[in-house]
């Protein structure tokens, strides 16, 4: 079976985004680059991921091919496949349908950087306009709207966060919803946070580069 370590880490950490709350139902997925193979494994359409084995993984060329699997590839394929092309050391895609995140995804507010954990995405949290689920065009907003973060808000949709590793970029997906629900907090209380200034954030860029044991 190709990409089989990639296929079943799929499967585990789809079922660790909802643990985590983070998605719904069968919405949101997820894919793991392979860049000696040049593939990645994407999680299938409209599947429950406590019901998703390996084999149930779909394995896509960067030219979004199908190279092995029977299952149909999520829709937003594009998405995953635009940033493994463009995007030099990204190895794992994650699009979720966080309560927080999507809340400001429907405001089309941006997350400043009220807070630390910010610096899991960069120096903010871009929110795009809407563009259709499922399409190219979609796919090109994003990786254009994201910059060089690595977290958007998807306006009136969802988070999308991309990383160097599948466990990284489910943790990013994670920390940036803490963030969205602290934006939104701040707003419900009628207040504006007080930001942290640029030399802060970049001290916290700074950090980052060390905190996380291989």
């Amino acid at each position: 079976m190709l990409l089989q370590e990639e296929r079943e880490k799929i499967v585990v950490y789809g079922q660790e985004m909802l643990k985590r709350g983070l998605t719904a139902g069968t919405f949101g997925n997820l894919s793991i680059y392979n860049e000696k193979e040049n593939l990645f494994a994407i999680s299938p359409s409209g599947m429950d991921y406590f019901k998703t084995d390996a084999s149930d993984v779909v394995v896509m060329t960067l030219d979004g091919e199908k190279a092995d699997g029977d299952r149909k590839p999520s829709s937003e394929v594009d998405m995953h496949r635009i940033f493994y092309q463009k995007r030099p050391g990204i190895k794992s895609v994650v699009h979720t349908h966080p309560r927080y995140a999507t809340t400001l995804a429907c405001l089309g507010w941006s997350i400043p950087p009220l807070h630390y954990l910010v610096a899991y995405s960069g120096r903010e949290v871009p929110c795009i306009p809407y563009v259709p689920f499922g399409t190219y065009e979609l796919a090109q907003a994003a990786l254009d709207g994201m910059g060089d973060n690595y977290a958007c808000i998807l306006g009136n949709h969802g988070l999308l966060c991309v990383g160097g590793n599948i466990s990284y970029t489910l943790d990013v997906s994670e920390q940036i919803e803490f963030c969205a629900q602290l934006y939104y907090n701040c707003k419900a209380a009628g207040q504006e946070p007080k930001l942290l200034n640029d030399e802060q954030i970049s001290s916290v860029l700074e950090a980052f580069q060390t905190y996380r044991q291989k």
